[in-house]
């Protein structure tokens, strides 16, 4: 039986950084998404903990207890990259397997992408790995005439920070119902309506999914009422910019062996771009072990799934447990 979770504050790349840590053996790092927290991983760090793994959910950059620096050019992928390469130097490891779910899955195929000496493994989850694509992201949207994406609406800072803290537990309660493999009747568009928010079409659950409780919520948006959203969404104010960053690597693979998990039901995955990234996976990441599509799952996909993503992280990570 693993220890209990331990919670600790460590000065990783600049600045204070909350990690949630169970487990001895080697390092598997799991970075949440958007709006998340290390809790996003709850049912994870004790499997793979219990399979004798040291398993390590920090609150990434911007979340939670972690630090969230004030300027905007401070959540770019190579800071978020930058803070899991000092987090594995600073829980004293030189290696580590990666694994991400939603924003933290781009931040862990690049952590892997550029630095394949620290990262010997990647898994992510939701999101699967696009290479560089011919121009900036935001600047094609508008080219296509979709101006009303939500990565333009959430570009002004202020804008969707007033939407989401109007009523925190009610943005919490939403985006996770909505986003999930139970929703009826509650979605989001990744393009908006003109002169609504991102939460126009969603809706307030009078019953959570059984995966989901009061408690969860709770949490969640006890640190979300502290924090505000800005961190989170200042990732996102990045997206061009990082596409300037990551020129070097325009056409490169990711070599290590591979996971992606990811449900049916979710939208990131759903519609011509999303079907086709799925596709070309085996392309961009040469290694990849298996693809999982987990049926009528949704985006939160290990908190939904639980048993299903835990067997498959565990079948991944065994050829790592004495490396």
């Amino acid at each position: 039986m693993a220890a209990e979770i331990r919670h600790h504050t460590i000065a990783v790349n600049g600045i204070q950084m909350h990690v949630a840590e169970q487990g001895e053996g080697p390092l598997v790092l799991f970075c949440h998404g958007w709006p998340e927290l290390w809790y996003s991983w709850r049912h994870q760090l004790p499997a793979v903990a219990a399979a004798g793994f040291r398993a390590v959910a920090p609150d990434m950059r911007g979340y939670g207890q972690t630090e969230a620096p004030a300027d905007i050019r401070s959540y770019t992928i190579f800071h978020m990259v930058g803070d899991m390469v000092g987090l594995v130097a600073a829980l004293g490891e030189q290696t580590a397997i990666i694994v991400g779910h939603d924003w933290g899955a781009p931040v862990a195929w690049t952590a892997a992408l550029l630095r394949p000496d620290i990262f010997r493994a990647v898994a992510a989850m939701s999101v699967p790995h696009r290479q560089r694509g011919p121009a900036p992201p935001i600047k094609v949207l508008h080219h296509q005439g979709l101006n009303t994406f939500y990565w333009i609406y959430f570009q002004t800072p202020g804008v969707a920070e007033a939407e989401f803290e109007r009523d925190v537990t009610s943005t919490m309660r939403r985006i996770l119902y909505a986003g999930s493999g139970d929703s009826r009747g509650s979605k989001f568009s990744m393009v908006l309506k003109p002169g609504e928010g991102f939460l126009g079409e969603s809706v307030d659950p009078e019953q959570l999914p059984a995966w989901l409780t009061d408690a969860d919520i709770a949490v969640m948006s006890t640190e979300f009422q502290r924090t505000g959203f800005r961190g989170g969404l200042n990732w996102y104010r990045n997206i061009d910019y990082n596409w300037e960053l990551t020129a070097p690597w325009h056409g490169a693979t990711t070599q290590q062996p591979a996971l992606f998990i990811a449900g049916t039901r979710d939208g990131v995955i759903r519609g011509p771009i999303g079907e086709g990234a799925v596709e070309k996976l085996p392309q961009v990441v040469p290694n990849l072990k298996r693809a999982l599509l987990i049926d009528g799952a949704g985006h939160w996909i290990q908190q939904e799934r639980p048993a299903e993503v835990n067997a498959a992280l565990l079948e991944f990570l065994k050829d790592f447990k004495n490396k």
